[in-house]
């Protein structure tokens, strides 16, 4: 009996020892398949080795990695990095801000015509060129210079209708029946009127008055100052009225043209100051102020037509000059009289709709945490922020790609792999 109780506990005894090693090399084995590094290369992310090393492929330094397995499924992607990693990376951060920027701009363009400074000189009568003054374009004229001399049989009539209803009324000065003296000043009145409205000027017209010797010719005058650059006309012409001779144009005050990108938009205003430069004087900024944004888009260039008012005084710019210009629009506050959240534009990884961005986790050394955000327009080396991101957290933007490349070997979800949850831009 004493020999069966041994051979039991001798049973038993063995039994535990050789079963309880095993849960401890269980546990030891699942804390370092948790803790284990893997060095990967930051370009090719498919190469994982477990010492470090260079890349089989391109030479690169091997960069490590923490395979460690969170067991969060719904949890945003994160990883950990050993200092010595941090710095193998170059992982830099920065903070998410609220602050004033400055865009810029670029657009390119030409010099163009200010069309409330063009004006037409036209027949208002039919006749016969007999005489241009100016007989070629880009004259330099003044207002009030004589530009063509014309023959016309209607001016004739109109020249003598005046002088026979003006003598008429004289005679009729003294005439004690007012209505009829009345009625010949009218017509006087009329005659004057009529020969105003064909270009005429009261000193033409007085002269008239003066001779009192109809002419058959009339001299047609300037409007404005300007350069001519059309004419339409040869000596010996016959126009009938409407017909167009010069067109003129004021050179004092120009307008540039600028095409602006479909993107650059939300940044361009109403009296906004636009700098230009211009081949022909190197060096030498011009500026003027944004007059007009074309309500249309052109299909084939995806631009926008900008219109900038510009003094020219100086007659420095031409008509069909390149003009490379830049606006620069002070990002300040929100419709809502908040200032914008903005991060460097080398923190957010953007491919199609999605925009991520890796922020550092407060508490935990070496801890990047992947987050999807919306971004809003670029500001210069800024982005706005419309969601995702707080103020005072900080950023990766060197070195984010290299944290993708990781969080994608540990097949979690990153750039080109996307978890279902998230803000997304066209939400």
């Amino acid at each position: 009996m004493l020999v069966v109780l041994m051979v039991v506990a001798f049973t038993v005894g063995y039994f535990f020892r050789g079963e309880s090693p095993e849960p401890q090399k269980h546990e030891h084995a699942a804390e370092e398949r948790v803790k284990k590094v893997v060095w990967t290369c930051s370009m090719h992310p498919q190469i994982q080795l477990p010492k470090p090393g260079q890349c089989p492929i391109c030479g690169m330094d091997l960069i490590p990695v923490s395979n460690e397995e969170s067991g969060d499924e719904g949890n945003p992607p994160e990883l950990t990095m050993s200092e010595k990693a941090v710095k193998l990376a170059e992982i830099k951060v920065a903070p998410v801000e609220r602050r004033k920027v400055n865009a810029k701009i670029s657009m390119v363009g030409k010099v163009d015509y200010d069309e409330t400074c063009l004006a037409y000189i036209t027949s208002w009568v039919p006749g016969r060129i007999d005489r241009l003054y100016v007989n070629y374009t880009g004259v330099l004229v003044k207002k009030g210079d004589p530009m063509v001399y014309l023959y016309s049989p209607e001016f004739l009539t109109a020249q003598q209708e005046l002088i026979q209803s003006l003598k008429t009324f004289q005679n009729l000065e003294r005439s004690g029946m007012p209505s009829v003296r009345e009625t010949a000043r009218q017509k006087v009145d009329a005659v004057r009127e009529k020969l105003r409205l064909w270009g005429l000027t009261k000193k033409q017209i007085a002269n008239i008055e003066k001779r009192e010797k109809p002419s058959d010719h009339m001299t047609i005058y300037s409007p404005i100052s300007g350069v001519v650059i059309d004419k339409n006309v040869l000596e010996g012409m016959y126009l009938k009225t409407g017909d167009r001779i010069y067109t003129i144009a004021d050179l004092s005050q120009v307008w540039v043209k600028l095409d602006a990108y479909e993107s650059d938009l939300s940044w361009i205003r109403n009296g906004q100051e636009v700098e230009f430069e211009i081949e022909a004087y190197p060096g030498e900024i011009f500026k003027g102020k944004i007059g007009f944004i074309d309500p249309f888009l052109d299909t084939k260039t995806r631009t926008v037509k900008v219109r900038v008012n510009v003094p020219n005084s100086e007659g420095k710019l031409k008509p069909e000059m390149f003009v490379r210009a830049v606006v620069y629009p002070v990002v300040a506050d929100s419709a809502e009289g908040e200032s914008l959240l903005l991060i460097p534009a080398s923190a957010p990884l953007i491919t199609g709709k999605r925009t991520i961005v890796y922020i550092k986790v407060p508490g935990n050394k070496g801890t990047y945490q992947g987050r999807q955000i919306v971004l809003g327009p670029r500001a210069g080396d800024y982005y706005l922020v419309r969601q995702g991101l707080t103020e005072g957290e900080l950023v990766v933007v060197n070195g984010n790609f290299k944290i993708d490349s990781a969080i994608q070997i540990l097949a979690k979800p990153n750039m080109m792999s996307p978890e279902e949850s998230g803000p997304a831009a066209d939400e």
